[in-house]
C-alpha cells in the first residue's frame, strides 16, 4: 500500500550499469507490484498512453488513401513507425549493454510532441508560437511527458493538483531528449531550429539532465536517434515503392541520381559534402543481391521488398554495433560510459535512402498543394481558438486555459491543444470553428 515503503526508490534497483539517481522520478512513487523494473514501467506507462495511440492517426509520409496503385497495403503513420523503431533500439541497445527497456521507452516517445502533419505542422505552429517560445516537436515531447499527459498529480504549493505528466525516472526522459537544448543555444549551430525544450519547462529539464556534461545526449539517446534514422530512411523508402511514386530503377539514371544527391547535401548531409562519396553510398546498396530493382506489387515482390528492408535495418545496425564495440570493447554501454560510433560510409547510405523517399515521395506536386492546405489549416485553426477560446477547447485545455496567468501562457495552452490533435481531428476541428455562425 502507498506509504509503506521507508523510501520511495528503496526497491528500484537499477540495472546493471546504472547509477541510484537513473531511476529517481520527479514525483517520489511506490511500486504498485514489486517485481518489475522502474524502466519496465516507464515503458508500459508510454504503451498505455493517449499520445501513443494518437499518433496512429499522424501521416508518417505516404497519406492514406493518396497511392498511385490499387494493390498498396496500408502505409505507415507515426504509430507504427515508433514501433517499428523501438524494436530496431531495443535490440540495438541490448546488443550493446544497455537496458532494453529504456531504450525501448526512449523510442516509444521520441515522436510524442509531432502535431498534425508531420513537420509541416510544426513549421505552421512555430510561426503561429514566435511570440511565446515557438514550437519543435521534441521539446514538445518533452512537455508531453512531464506535464500534459494524464497520469500523474502533485499538490502544488497552494494545495492545487498539478500534473506532472508520466512521471518517467530521470533515465528515461534525458534517453529520450535528443536535442538537449533550449531554443538558440544549439552547440554548433545557434541558427538551428532544433531544441528540446521550452522554458517554462527548465525546471524537469535541468533535474532529467543534472550532471550530464554539456549538451552531449547520453548513449541510449543516441541510440534512439539512430535507430530513428534507420527506421524511417528504410521505411520510407518502402512505402515509397508500395504506393507506386518511385521506380527503383531510376537509380541508375545520372540526371535523377544527382536530383537525389542535391537534396541530400545540406539536408541530410553536411553542406560541402563530396557527391561522389554519395555516388559510392548509393552504389554500394545497388549492388548487393537484395537490392529490389523492381516492384510489382506481386506476392514475390512484396517478400522480396520485405527482406530487403530487412537487410538494410541489419547492416545499417550491424556496422554501428561493431564500430562501437571496437572503440569501446565488449562491455556494458550505458548513459555517458561512450559515444555511439557510426561509420561515415553507413551514415551516407542512410542519408542517400532519406534524399530518395524525400525526391519521389515528399516532392511530388500533390504533396505541395497538401502541404500548403496543411499550413492553412493549422494557421487558421490557430486564429480561430484564439479568438474563441475557451470554447474549442478539450477540456483538459480549457481548465489549463482558465488558469493560465498572462496571454503568453494561454497561448501555450492552444499550442498544446493543436499539436495534440491528429490529423482528422484538425481538419474536423477547422471546420466546426470556422465555418459560418
Amino acid at each position: 500500500m502507498e506509504g509503506t515503503a521507508p523510501h520511495p526508490y528503496e526497491n528500484h534497483v537499477p540495472p546493471a550499469g546504472y547509477d541510484p539517481t537513473s531511476v529517481e522520478r520527479w514525483a517520489p512513487e511506490p511500486d504498485k507490484r514489486p517485481g518489475r523494473t522502474a524502466f519496465q514501467r516507464d515503458r508500459a506507462r508510454i504503451l498505455h498512453s493517449a499520445a501513443l495511440r494518437r499518433l496512429a492517426g499522424k501521416t508518417q509520409v505516404v497519406t492514406p488513401g493518396t497511392s498511385a496503385q490499387a494493390w498498396d497495403p496500408s502505409p505507415r503513420t507515426r504509430l507504427t513507425h515508433s514501433l517499428e523503431c523501438a524494436q530496431v533500439g531495443r535490440e540495438l541497445g541490448a546488443a550493446l549493454g544497455c537496458d532494453p527497456d529504456l531504450v525501448e521507452a526512449a523510442c516509444l516517445s521520441h515522436d510524442l510532441g509531432h502535431p498534425p502533419f508531420g513537420h509541416n505542422g510544426e513549421q505552421a505552429l512555430d510561426e503561429f508560437a514566435h511570440d511565446c517560445g515557438g514550437f519543435e516537436g521534441n521539446a514538445q515531447s518533452l512537455r508531453l511527458l512531464t506535464r500534459i499527459e494524464p497520469k500523474r498529480f502533485v499538490s502544488s504549493a497552494a494545495g492545487d493538483p498539478v500534473s506532472v505528466g508520466l512521471n518517467l525516472t530521470r533515465a528515461a526522459l534525458d534517453a529520450a531528449t535528443k536535442y538537449p537544448w533550449p531554443r538558440g543555444a544549439h552547440p554548433t549551430d545557434p541558427a538551428s531550429r532544433k531544441f528540446g525544450v521550452y522554458e517554462d519547462d527548465r525546471p524537469v529539464f535541468d533535474w532529467a539532465r543534472k550532471d550530464a556534461p554539456g549538451t552531449r545526449t547520453c548513449f541510449e539517446a543516441q541510440v534512439m536517434d539512430w535507430s530513428d534514422d534507420v527506421a524511417y530512411s528504410v521505411h520510407d523508402v518502402e512505402d515509397g515503392l508500395h504506393a507506386g511514386h518511385l521506380d527503383p530503377n531510376c537509380l541508375h539514371a545520372e540526371p535523377e541520381r544527382q536530383a537525389v544527391f542535391e537534396v541530400a547535401v545540406g539536408r541530410y548531409v553536411p553542406a560541402g559534402t563530396d557527391p561522389a562519396e554519395l555516388s559510392d553510398a548509393l552504389d554500394r546498396l545497388l549492388d548487393q543481391e537484395w537490392w529490389p530493382h523492381g516492384y510489382d506489387g506481386s506476392a514475390v515482390a512484396q517478400a522480396r521488398l520485405k527482406d530487403a528492408t530487412s537487410q538494410l535495418i541489419g547492416r545499417f545496425c550491424l556496422a554501428a554495433e561493431s564500430a562501437t564495440r571496437e572503440a569501446y570493447g565488449g562491455g556494458r554501454l550505458s548513459r555517458y560510459s561512450a559515444e555511439l560510433v557510426v561509420p561515415r560510409g553507413t551514415r551516407l547510405e542512410c542519408a542517400v535512402l532519406k534524399a530518395v523517399a524525400d525526391r519521389y515521395v515528399m516532392q511530388r506536386a500533390e504533396q505541395a498543394r497538401l502541404r500548403a492546405d496543411q499550413r492553412i489549416v493549422v494557421a487558421e485553426l490557430a486564429e480561430a481558438l484564439t479568438a474563441r477560446a475557451p470554447d474549442g477547447l478539450d477540456p483538459q485545455f480549457r481548465a489549463l486555459f482558465d488558469a493560465a496567468p498572462d496571454d503568453r501562457a494561454r497561448k501555450r495552452v492552444i499550442v498544446d491543444q493543436i499539436a495534440s490533435l491528429t490529423d482528422a481531428s484538425a481538419r474536423a476541428l477547422h471546420t466546426r470553428l470556422t465555418a459560418p455562425r
